[in-house]
């Protein structure tokens, strides 16, 4: 199933970026583009949103410096377009695909595209990931840990229903029960021509 690929590489991207654990550390992808191209998008996708899970966690640091804090916030900016982006890719990878694929007279679109589903299938991940450390952590309270451990049946539960509706999207396009349609996300505030504080300042 393409979910356990999925899965599998975002649990590796999580636990190398944890080894060093700092949001400025160098990024290597080890799948080659020319030839493992999907595992390439899903593992920079990932290291993407782990990178900027961490970003978040910084900002909200009562004590930060607000010159920092404005640094971090321009950051966190172009890190939601690299985000953005990488969806574009995925699904551009599955337009490719499937482009042969002929959508039977009643095959309809589904609410998302596969990618932005593995959009959520990678942050979901990372909340699998950090809701564990809370659900064991030895300097908590018990009733900390319970209730993060209940929280992480929760998210786990989750994640088995995610990857089950995006294996079954993907096998419904293959077989043409669904087709996909992808619209560009048009984000308007990093384009100089369509942000009118942007625009002004040229």
């Amino acid at each position: 199933m393409f979910t356990d690929k999925a899965n599998r590489i975002f649990q590796d991207v999580i636990e190398k970026y944890h080894v060093i654990n700092t949001v400025d550390q160098p990024f290597e992808n080890p799948y080659n583009k020319e030839t493992e191209l999907l595992e390439h998008l899903l593992y920079r996708k990932s290291w993407i949103d782990t990178v900027q899970w961490h970003y978040e966690d910084i900002i909200r640091d009562p004590q930060i410096d607000p010159v920092a804090a404005l640094k971090l916030k321009r950051q966190i900016d172009a890190s939601n377009q690299d985000r953005t982006d990488m969806v574009e890719y995925i699904d551009s990878y599955f337009l490719e695909k499937y482009k042969n694929v002929t959508p039977k007279a009643n095959a309809t679109i589904n609410t998302e595209s596969p990618a932005w589903g593995v959009d959520r299938l990678s942050i979901l991940a990372l909340k699998v990931y950090h809701m564990n450390e809370e659900a064991t952590r030895t300097d908590a309270s018990d009733s900390h840990l319970a209730a993060c451990k209940k929280k992480l049946d929760v998210l786990l539960e989750q994640r088995v229903d995610l990857s089950t509706a995006i294996d079954t999207l993907l096998a419904d396009i293959e077989n043409g029960d669904k087709y996909m349609k992808v619209y560009k996300q048009m984000k308007m505030y990093n384009d100089d021509e369509l942000n009118p504080v942007l625009r002004s300042q040229k």
